[in-house]
């Protein structure tokens, strides 16, 4: 089974991913990065040109095409996967969702500068997390089956937390943990992958 990481943008989803693909022995699959390649240009441009719910069309149907995927992997969502509800039914059934829960203010400051994410642009980007929080929150919570405050702990952390989870529901094939290890921590990495 798949493990999908969920939860507001700047949420550490493709940060986390990395490293928990990697302790878990899977391949890590961003999804907003199979979107840009179905579209063949950014999110950034395709969303300007044909706005959201072009955009989310797509989106539901690349996440559907790799959650049939037969080979266990990590799923880094985007941020509004969960908006439609057959992307939260289909996440809830083909793998196992952890919610990323971080505050607004936390993702802020990580995202200062940021220039990738439409969502972001051009807004005050602590009020933008509230208000997609009060919209999302309820959905990411609805959707997961894991909860997993991020703020106090490394992405290591985080990434071994969920591994643990798995290894005590059964819920995927691991690699030995003597095999895995995770990537060393960097100082203070920004998420830079577009996340919607």
């Amino acid at each position: 089974m798949h493990i999908a990481l969920v939860g507001l943008p700047g949420s550490g989803k493709s940060t986390i991913g990395r490293q928990l693909a990697r302790l878990c022995g899977v391949e890590l699959v961003d999804v907003d990065a199979q979107i840009e390649a179905h579209l063949g240009c950014s999110i950034k441009n395709y969303f300007a040109s044909h706005g959201e719910e072009a955009f989310r069309d797509v989106e539901s149907q690349v996440l559907a095409r790799l959650l049939g995927r037969v080979q266990p992997c990590v799923l880094a969502t985007g941020g509004g996967a969960v908006l439609r509800p057959e992307n939260r039914q289909a996440l809830r059934a083909c793998s196992t969702v952890f919610y990323l829960q971080a505050q607004p203010e936390a993702i802020a400051q990580r995202l200062r500068g940021d220039t990738v994410r439409p969502l972001m642009q051009g807004v005050d980007a602590l009020q933008r997390l509230r208000d997609l929080l009060k919209v999302r929150g309820p959905l990411y919570e609805q959707v997961a089956h894991y909860s997993i405050d991020t703020q106090r702990q490394s992405t290591a952390q985080v990434a071994r937390k969920i591994r643990m989870q798995m290894e005590m529901s059964g819920g995927m094939h691991l690699a030995p943990a003597s095999e895995s290890k995770p990537e060393p921590e960097p100082e203070s990495e920004p998420e830079s992958e577009p996340d919607f």
